[in-house]
């Protein structure tokens, strides 16, 4: 495992209220209990920050990154709805009813789903806004929930969360959420919006400030800023779209290079780490014709304007804090939900979605009417993902490896800027707000019998203690396996006879080398363990008993 370092990037910010400044030569006082900021990206890759190579403008979350600590190895569940389960109830997706995405309009689970894939935030789990509740915290939740669609009892203020702006489902236009897959304000179902400049990125961050200025300044709060950028459908402002086009003419293997370079400038990946090849699934830059070229770049340059403006809209936020003396004490935390998607172009959620800023086959922009063009690709997302392999809902380091970076003046430690390769998961969020919080993780909620969480703290680390290395970390999602021990990893892919992979991610991050025809006895250890873990976690069986 890569030592702890000091470099000068993060992506994970936490902010807390002003801590009283002690006296000349005193010992400084504990601080208050800290405000909490998590901030979750929709879809956006491991090196989509510059703080994480990138080429896109984000200076925002670049500056909190060189007043934080960034971690290079923290993981999320490859997918979106079973990563906010975990991230919001320190268990494992699928002991929290959110082992596949949650329902949606028009989808539900069969009746005959096991408990681990009933496609709804379970009753016997808790979330963050639960927990935080009885130890005086308030807490807000805008942007997207995802979490269960169909009833108001499965919404955000049913679990904690006191006021909620946002989607209740999984994506929307950017430019006019309209119903079924519109907006929702608290419990009431919100019209198509009128204003012919709304941004749903914006507006997010607009209801997010509007309810913390509402909020009694001597009270802590729980913001859950839940961004749908840079998910599909390719949506953006044409003002920052124009800063972009032509800038990805160069390609997505030129890209993944000069990224690659970056990252090992900035110490993301350790020196004798190699760049993967190019993903099977994208064809060499250089064979695709011109129009292609042109068609691609404009939608490499969407996403990068949809990253920008998140980028921005996070700045306003954190400015907001400071304006109110309370950015000093408040943890925030930013991360993404899963590695780049690599779905096709075509058009992945009805027209609706995809008929603003629709590139054409020269790559023209604007908004012009259409029914293709939602996503960017298998190319784009490779890049986006370097330097590791496949993408999202794939259980290769691409689809799971998230930049975090944590922001806490009062409360972090650790040199500013600095840099951990402690291994952490997102069922770690819970464990490490009680330890910063204080609050009490319950044995039951309203006469229901509760889960114990699965997690570690995370707080060792902002005080710049390693954490142990030995943990076991397990994953499913849509028949892809992973297990991790230590530096050994063990995945398989859902295709038919897919043998398992064996790799030591300590001397081959990137997963180039497979090692499981040589480590056989290895190789049996984790995945006994992983078939373990399904039988006893409601990853297997997943349906029910008739």
């Amino acid at each position: 495992m890569r030592p702890f370092v000091v470099r000068t990037t993060a992506l994970l910010v936490i902010a807390t209220a002003t801590a009283a400044t002690p006296a000349p030569g005193a010992a400084a006082p504990p601080p208050a209990r800290p405000n909490l900021v998590i901030i979750l990206a929709d879809d956006m890759g491991f090196s989509d920050l510059g703080c994480y190579g990138s080429e896109i403008p984000t200076p925002n979350l670049d500056a909190l990154a060189q007043r934080g600590l960034r971690f290079t190895q923290f993981y999320n569940t490859a997918r979106c709805s079973p990563t906010r389960a975990a991230l919001l109830t320190g268990l494992n997706p699928h002991q929290a009813g959110m082992g596949t995405l949650a329902e949606d309009p028009g989808k539900q689970a069969p009746a005959t789903a096991a408990l681990g894939y009933r496609e709804v935030l379970g009753r016997d789990a808790v979330t963050l806004a639960e927990v935080l509740r009885p130890a005086g915290y308030r807490s807000y939740l805008a942007g997207k929930w995802h979490l269960g669609y169909h009833g108001a009892e499965k919404w955000p203020l049913a679990r904690g969360f006191d006021r909620f702006y946002g989607l209740v489902s999984g994506a929307s236009s950017f430019h006019a959420p309209t119903p079924p897959r519109g907006l929702t304000l608290d419990n009431t179902a919100l019209p198509t919006p009128a204003q012919k400049d709304y941004y749903l990125t914006d507006a997010f961050t607009d209801h997010a400030i509007q309810f913390l200025g509402e909020h009694p300044r001597a009270q802590p709060f729980f913001l859950y800023l839940a961004f749908t950028a840079p998910h599909w459908p390719l949506h953006a402002r044409d003002e920052d779209i124009k800063k972009f086009v032509g800038r990805y003419r160069g390609g997505w293997d030129q890209l993944r290079e000069q990224r690659f370079a970056r990252q090992r400038e900035l110490g993301i990946v350790p020196a004798h780490a190699r760049l993967s090849p190019r993903d099977d699934g994208a064809r060499a830059w250089a064979t695709l014709k011109p129009e292609e070229h042109a068609e691609l770049d404009y939608r490499m340059a969407v996403y990068a304007a949809q990253v920008h403006r998140m980028d921005h809209n996070v700045g306003r936020l954190v400015a907001h804090l400071r304006e109110r003396g309370q950015l000093e004490n408040t943890l925030i935390l930013f991360l993404s939900d899963n590695g780049g998607c690599a779905e096709p172009y075509t058009d992945l959620g009805g027209g609706a979605f995809a008929a603003v800023n629709q590139p054409t086959a020269a790559g023209a922009g604007g908004r012009a009417a259409g029914t293709g063009g939602s996503s960017y690709g298998t190319g784009w997302a490779n890049a986006s993902n370097t330097p590791f392999r496949r993408y999202k809902s794939r259980l290769h380091e691409g689809g799971i490896a998230t930049p975090l970076i944590a922001h806490w003046p009062a409360g972090l430690k650790t040199k500013p800027g600095a840099l951990t390769a402690s291994v952490g998961y997102l069922i770690d969020f819970m464990p490490t707000v009680l330890d910063v919080t204080g609050a009490t993780y319950p044995r039951e909620l309203a006469g229901q019998p509760i889960q114990p969480f699965v997690g570690r703290s995370l707080a060792p680390l902002f005080r710049g203690t390693e954490l142990p290395a030995d943990r076991w970390l397990y994953w499913e999602q849509y028949d892809n396996k992973a297990v991790r021990h230590g530096a050994w990893k063990a995945v398989q892919t859902a295709e038919k006879n897919s043998p398992w992979e064996l790799y030591d991610l300590a001397t081959d991050p990137t997963e180039l080398r497979d090692q499981a025809a040589a480590q056989p006895a290895r190789l049996n250890e984790l995945t006994t363990a992983w078939t373990t873990w399904a039988n006893t976690h409601r990853v297997l069986p997943k349906t029910s008993a008739p």
